[in-house]
């Protein structure tokens, strides 16, 4: 089946629906499954989500999601590739991408990145 294609119950067979996407984002050993309208924002979505990408210091001191700052970036596990030149060399060279410039039309798993160069998100235990 494709992603298209209808299961027994209507819905599609990639867990969405014809307005909605399957979107998982795992923070550390925590992971969390949410139903996103399709297009949405990933950046927008995981903040409405209470999943922050951003650092201690980041979250009042970034773009606002503008692709300026680079503080919301996340590492896509599952889903579309990068089709813009800046996210296939973030990829190639395992940087992550920002989540501000990815648009969730597809179902897509995303991984919160816990070091930054603007410290972690959270306090470790040896701090």
């Amino acid at each position: 089946m494709t992603g298209g294609d209808r299961d027994d119950d209507g819905g599609r067979a990639d867990g969405g629906t014809d307005e909605t996407v399957p979107l998982v984002v795992v923070d550390g050993d925590e992971r969390v499954e949410l139903a996103v309208e399709r297009g949405r924002n990933l950046r927008r979505v995981m903040l409405d989500a209470g999943l922050s990408p951003y650092a201690a210091a980041t979250r009042r001191l970034n773009c606002g999601g503008r692709g300026l700052c680079a503080t919301c970036g996340v590492r896509v596990r599952e889903g579309p590739a990068a089709d813009h030149w800046h996210d296939r060399l973030a990829d190639r060279f395992g940087y992550p991408r920002l989540s501000c410039q990815i648009s969730v039309d597809r179902p897509m798993t995303v991984a919160l990145v816990d070091k930054r160069v603007w410290g972690r998100r959270r306090p470790s235990d040896d701090e």
